[in-house]
């Protein structure tokens, strides 16, 4: 890429670039935002940053904290308001000419942040005050701030010589590619596929807002009369969950499970292969065997043997719960002389069965009280019990889109920052649940608020009528909305150490965590809410639920850690100049660890975005493991005290973990919580598992 340097001095008004204005402390400017100013903008940021970077390099000064940290701090402020709107409309609003900027601008971004990372005067600069931190007067942030970028300089090959940067360079070039053609060969294949039924017979089985809402997508798809079942967990898991038309849950899960593996133009296959090559190739210029051992020396558990141990120490037990299940669904099936063998496309739909013979529990029944509004109003309530936050909705705020809302969250009266809600799913949107972070919270130059966002893909239902969700669903608002709070919570001096800046393996702590407070009878008491009559859910259901607190643990754990493992073992297996058939390397690996054939890991590999569009979690989906062990840890120092409110457990909490970011090593933090390591049998407790 090539490009005029700018003046130092930021261009005159650019609402894509200028600091964002307004009430609480500025906003996105959504309403001025254009999809064919996108380009000319990130590219123009990027010069302004590309000035700035060169002003601290070229500094005739030696190299100290103020002229070198605090000054990176401080600079690539346009960029980064630029790059957060691109990104949060390549997520959330990819019509097909934000896919085509997008599949442009990824490799264009890669190249820019290279560019930085290779920069050598900067890097000596950087160098040389990490050297002096143990003899320097700087705080502990300070210390913190200087050693994690010395850390992500050196890991990204700041250290390498001319001809590895070069090369470096065009892998991450190539990666930020081809990442963006895996992300867009899923919604491709999320967006044109979908199981249309045309009998109201076919509907069979299904509850009554789920037929509602297929009758909504259908008639948003030009298919008025009909229903339709797009092909998004959201739409797709309730489906083959309760239809009773065997046949159709077989078409349904084959539909879904081959996201990104039909024939076609949009197959993920030679995409992963080639990003397994490219990933082994980079992990060995930067002095590593393979990725996984890369991406696991920046985390806490330091090497993918310690990350397998735990992982397998979990799986055995997992499994043997799965045979338990298994065969309770089989004794069912064998009691009504359905005279089949359960299959994958059978096992939520029998797991149903079993839940109501052994526990009389019926997931249908119970989400006649979780209306999503009234949901996410407990996730508020829990929010303001623990942390004294409140929510107050605002208006005149701008969106990219009508469904969202917007709240400004307060303490004491006192703004504290913003939170954006998109909940809904459409074209264009990719599929899952996730947490974005608009702006993030600092105070070294002046206090700024943090500004996130929750994002899901709950199917709309007819006009004025309450979204009803599932029990999973519901754990899923209070998981995401935990990395909400984490960053709403952050209280620290400098933006790179803020909020969810942490490991990997950390990130997933708070999260986890904030999900054990939707089933407290405080919450549900109170926000499961009957969507007919306003009752609060009985408290023998209340019970019942509490009761079959661990029921399906063995699927639920076995889904999860297949693809967990399997991502694991891939990278350690890739090498350079191979050619890994992820389809063939899926069965490979499913054999040898003895996964019940009556399971598929939870996201296939051509589908497997959290791994193969974009690095964050590559060799590391691990990491919900690994911070679950953390989550259960904590939750029985709530547990232990007063209960999941007691107010001095939540304060240290907050204090010692949730505003500190990454200011503190993260084992630090744990330790300052819990007064010791992490206790990894809580987790087997937590699980309902044998202790080993």
């Amino acid at each position: 890429m090539t490009s005029t340097a700018f003046a130092a001095t930021k261009p005159k008004a650019d609402p894509m670039l200028d600091e964002w204005s307004g009430k609480y402390g500025g906003y996105p400017p959504f309403d001025q935002v254009k999809t064919d100013h996108f380009k000319p903008a990130v590219l123009k940021s990027m010069d302004v940053n590309r000035a700035e970077i060169a002003a601290i390099a070229g500094s005739k000064d030696a190299a100290s904290f103020e002229n070198t940290f605090a000054a990176m701090e401080d600079s690539g402020r346009p960029l980064n308001r630029v790059a957060t709107l691109f990104f949060i409309y390549a997520s959330t609003m990819a019509d097909k000419k934000m896919q085509a900027l997008e599949a442009e601008l990824s490799p264009v971004y890669a190249a820019f942040q290279d560019e930085i990372i290779q920069n050598e005067p900067l890097f000596t600069r950087i160098k040389a005050v990490n050297d002096g931190l143990a003899t320097s007067n700087l705080t502990a942030e300070q210390k913190r701030l200087v050693d994690t970028y010395y850390k992500n300089f050196a890991r990204q090959g700041a250290n390498l010589d001319a001809k590895a940067k070069a090369r470096l360079g065009e892998i991450n070039k190539r990666l930020a590619s081809l990442y963006t053609t895996f992300g867009q060969n899923e919604l491709a294949d999320e967006e044109n596929y979908m199981l249309v039924v045309d009998n109201e017979a076919d509907l069979a089985g299904l509850p009554d807002n789920l037929k509602a809402a297929a009758a909504g997508a259908a008639e948003r798809k030009g298919k008025k009369g009909k229903w339709v079942f797009t092909n998004t967990r959201s739409s797709m898991e309730p489906f083959i969950t309760y239809s009773s038309k065997r046949d159709l849950r077989e078409k349904g899960w084959r539909m879904w499970i081959m996201r990104g593996d039909n024939p076609g133009e949009h197959n993920n296959i030679a995409t992963i292969s080639e990003i397994l090559r490219l990933r082994t190739e980079k992990a060995r210029l930067l002095g590593f065997p393979t990725h996984a051992h890369w991406q696991l020396d920046n985390n806490m558990a330091k090497t993918p043997d310690a990350a397998m141990a735990l992982m397998m120490k979990v799986w055995k037990a997992a499994v043997a719960r799965v045979h338990e299940e298994v065969a309770d669904m089989q004794a069912i099936a064998d009691k009504e002389g359905a005279g089949i063998k359960i299959e994958p496309w059978d096992y939520r739909y029998y797991a149903e069965k079993v839940r109501k013979a052994k526990y009389d529990l019926d997931q249908t029944e119970i989400s006649q009280y979780l209306q999503l509004e009234k949901i996410r109003e407990g996730m508020f309530w829990a929010a303001g019990q623990l942390y004294n936050m409140e929510f107050v909705e605002v208006h005149g705020v701008p969106t990219y889109h009508p469904d969202m809302r917007v709240f400004e969250v307060r303490r004491d009266g006192k703004h504290m920052g913003m939170w954006y809600f998109d909940p809904y799913a459409r074209d264009g949107k990719r599929s899952g649940a996730w947490m974005n972070e608009y702006r993030t919270q600092e105070r070294f130059k002046k206090d700024v608020a943090p500004i996130v966002s929750n994002n899901c893909n709950y199917v709309k239902g007819k006009a004025g009528e309450p979204i009803l969700i599932s029990w999973d669903d519901a754990t899923t608002m209070f998981h995401e909305f935990g990395h909400a709070l984490h960053g709403l919570n952050s209280n620290v001096n400098y933006p790179s150490l803020a909020g969810t800046s942490v490991k990997r393996d950390f990130v997933e702590f708070p999260s986890q965590l904030n999900e054990h407070w939707f089933p407290t009878p405080e919450v549900l008491n109170k926000f499961a809410l009957h969507y007919k009559t306003g009752k609060p859910i009985p408290a023998e259901l209340v019970a019942k639920a509490q009761k079959a607190k661990n029921f399906n643990q063995g699927f639920i754990t076995v889904e999860y850690l297949a693809g967990a493992i399997y991502d694991m073992k891939i990278h350690l297996a890739a090498t350079p100049d191979g050619n890994i058939d992820a389809g063939a390397f899926e069965k490979k690996t499913m054999a040898e660890i003895g996964m019940p054939k009556e399971i598929v890991m939870r996201h296939r590999p051509t589908q497997f975005g959290h791994i193969f569009s974009g690095d964050g979690y590559s060799a590391g989906y691990y990491v919900y493991i690994w911070a679950d062990t953390l989550t259960a840890d904590v939750w029985e120092a709530f547990t232990e005290a007063g209960g999941p409110y007691d107010k001095a457990v939540a304060k240290r909490y907050h204090d010692t973990i949730l505003s500190v970011g990454n200011s503190v090593p993260p084992e630090v933090a744990f330790r300052n919580f819990r007064g010791r390591d992490v206790d990894t049998n809580a987790l087997m407790r937590d699980r309902g598992f044998p202790v080993t």
